[in-house]
């Protein structure tokens, strides 16, 4: 297993840019499948981007074109990097890991971690 700390996360207004950083500690991180998630208030938890061991990219479509995820295998590190920011993005971002991309992409990974609250204000 791997324990995962995200940081990153703040204020900024519409049209601006954050990245997001998702420390792993533990033992084998360059196996793990990796994913961005987002819950806002009163809203079910839902996927943001995806990232595969073998660097295979997948975005929800409200994210497209806006948000990059890439990970620092040397540095133990998820980034997603998120540009032209709303107020519909405000919300609380994790990441998860699991050695199933399957598990990843559907929200039933083995670990996560506990959040960074991003706000967008108009």
């Amino acid at each position: 297993q791997v324990q995962l700390m995200e940081s990153g996360g703040g204020s900024v207004q519409a049209g601006g840019s954050l990245r997001l950083s998702c420390v792993a500690s533990g033992y084998g991180y360059s196996n793990y499948n990796m994913g961005w998630f987002r819950q806002a208030p009163g809203k079910e938890r839902e996927g943001v981007a995806f990232l595969s061991i073998y660097a295979n990219t997948k975005y929800a479509d409200f994210v497209k074109g806006r948000f990059t995820i890439s990970r620092d295998n040397a540095k133990n590190t998820l980034y997603l990097q998120m540009n032209e920011l709303r107020p519909e993005d405000t919300a609380m971002y994790y990441c998860a890991a699991d050695g199933l991309y399957s598990k990843v992409t559907a929200g039933r990974a083995d670990n996560w971690g506990q959040g960074t609250q991003v706000t967008v204000s108009s």
